[in-house]
């Protein structure tokens, strides 16, 4: 057998070899996992986060509280989670909403943006956002710059 020949029957053999199921969360998975207050469903191949956040947190911090709101979830254990255990996730989107519905902020993060060093960082960076930012606003600015830098943002809000 010629070398082309043999290639073209192996051709079938080696592509079904490399070939990876692609896997997605089922919505019981999504059901509960970034907690109380924040709800998660599939849309596509894009898990979406929607949180309300409180119009007294607007109020008291601002601008700096509502560009911070989708970060807070989305560098956070249960994003880095999903996307190591569902390889055909594209992305995480957190939509912060305000009480009434009117979206705030969001931020997207995109499959393999973040290399396992830069995982730590980020959970690193918004642990210290939420156990000190009321304290240390410096700490929720850190977060919002990391978040800028990483996921792609809107920010909606204006005071009003």
């Amino acid at each position: 057998m010629r070398p082309a020949s043999l290639l073209w029957v192996l051709m079938p053999l080696l592509v079904h070899g490399c070939e990876r199921e692609l896997r997605l969360p089922r919505e019981s998975a999504l059901r509960d996992l970034y907690g109380e207050g924040a709800s998660a469903v599939l849309s596509g191949n894009v898990v979406e986060v929607v949180v309300i956040q409180p119009q007294e947190q607007i109020a008291r911090g601002g601008t700096l509280w509502a560009r911070v709101g989708p970060y807070i979830y989305l560098f956070s254990p249960e994003t880095r989670d999903l996307l190591r255990r569902y390889n055909g996730l594209a992305a995480v989107r957190v939509i912060t909403r305000s009480e009434s519905g009117a979206e705030i902020a969001r931020a997207t993060l995109v499959r393999d943006t973040l290399s396992e060093i830069l995982w730590r960082r980020s959970l690193n960076i918004a642990g210290h956002a939420r156990l000190e930012g009321t304290e240390h606003p410096n700490r929720l600015d850190e977060l919002v710059r990391w978040g800028e830098r990483y996921a792609e943002y809107r920010y909606t809000h204006s005071r009003r």
